[in-house]
Formats: C-alpha cells, sequence, structure tokens
C-alpha cells in the first residue's frame, strides 16, 4: 500500500490526501512531528533528502517528494488534467504560481502564526510575506471573477493545489471576507465528487514509531 509521510495540517500534504481520496487510492498516514524535527532525521532523509513532506513511497524504497508532481503522477490520464494542450498549459501555469507566488508567503505565515510560532527576528519578513499573500489572492480574485475553476470550465489539479491553503488562509491572518470570487469558488471545490476537508483523517494511519 502507498505510503504517505505528512504533518497533517500542511496544505501541501492536504492536496495528496485529497487527490487520492477522490481517485479512490487507499494509502497509508505516517505522522511526523516536525516540531521535533523528525523531517530532518537521518532516517527520514534517507527517503526524502531535502527533508520535507509530503513524501510519498510508491512501493518499498521507491519515494516521490513535492506535493505537485505527486498530483500529476497520479492524476495522468484522469479528468483531474485537462486534455486541451491550452488548458493543460494553463493548468500547470497556476500550480507554478502556487508554488512560487503564493505558497511561500500564504502558507509561511499560517504556519508561523498557527503552528510554529514566528521566528525571532521574522516580524518584518511575515509583514512582507502577508502583503504578497494578499498579492496573490488578488490574482486570484480577478481570475474566479471571468471563470469558475482555474483551467477554463472544469475542476483540476490547478484547484486542488490552489484551494489547500487559500481555504485555510484566515489561520495565517488573510481577510477571506474581501473575496467573494474566492469564496464562491471554495464552494465549488467544496461540492466536487469525493472532497476530503484538511482535518478529516484519511487512509490507514500509524502513529511514528518512537
Amino acid at each position: 500500500m502507498l505510503k504517505l509521510y505528512q504533518f497533517h495540517p500542511s496544505g501541501n500534504c492536504y492536496k495528496v490526501r485529497l487527490l487520492l481520496h477522490q481517485l479512490g487510492i487507499p494509502f497509508e498516514v505516517v505522522e511526523l512531528d516536525l516540531k521535533a524535527g523528525a523531517a530532518r532525521g537521518a532516517d527520514f532523509k534517507a527517503k526524502n533528502p531535502i527533508g520535507r513532506v509530503p513524501t510519498l513511497e510508491l512501493s518499498p524504497g521507491t519515494f516521490l517528494a513535492e506535493s505537485n508532481a505527486i498530483l500529476w503522477y497520479f492524476a495522468e490520464g484522469t479528468p483531474f488534467i485537462p486534455t486541451d494542450k491550452l488548458e493543460r498549459a494553463r493548468m500547470l501555469q497556476w500550480m507554478f504560481f502556487e508554488q512560487y507566488s503564493h505558497e511561500p508567503y500564504i502558507a509561511v505565515a499560517r504556519a508561523w502564526i498557527s503552528f510554529f510560532g514566528v521566528p525571532a527576528g521574522k516580524e518584518r519578513e511575515l509583514e512582507e510575506r502577508t502583503q504578497k499573500g494578499y498579492a496573490a489572492l488578488d490574482v486570484m480574485e480577478g481570475e474566479l471573477k471571468q471563470r469558475p475553476f482555474f483551467a477554463g470550465e472544469r475542476y483540476s489539479l490547478a484547484d486542488i493545489a490552489l484551494y489547500a491553503y487559500t481555504h485555510v488562509a484566515d489561520e495565517g491572518r488573510f481577510e477571506l471576507s474581501r473575496y467573494p470570487a474566492i469564496r464562491a469558488w471554495f464552494t465549488r471545490v467544496q461540492a466536487q465528487p469525493g472532497h476530503l476537508t484538511i482535518t478529516a483523517p484519511s487512509g490507514t494511519w500509524r502513529e511514528p514509531s518512537r
């Protein structure tokens, strides 16, 4: 069975759980205590030298990292990737946007504020990340005023990638009430078959070894 090494509140880990759940693919979850440095240990770095979650064990000794790469691996040949060449490219465009212009700001602000604390001396950096997070939300709002989903008329990997951290951005003190188009999109995403909330357990859980 697939084995997902993760930190449950992580939006990047949630992306993987959500897609696997929507595809009906069973998996086992191994929860890592990031506060205790579990992802930095030699055992885990043997699985993923970068020392980050999510990391997916496809078969014994075969690992795949980076959330959007994992999404692509499982979604290829499914309706989650558009067949139209331009829509497929636009899906990738928004997935790149998520990793470069969205996640570094919205996800980091949320992680610092809600889970790990703002590192000493990083208060000004938090303000800067918040400003750039709002810039990303502004771009998304403009796009969603024009179309229901990010790769045209249908739900795709782009929506999974962007939904993961956007719908919990308030945990990073982002005011989502300012974005009606984004909030309407939340409703459309949540209405998709097999939708899973970020807090819901999924798969076969196993506590990390002590």
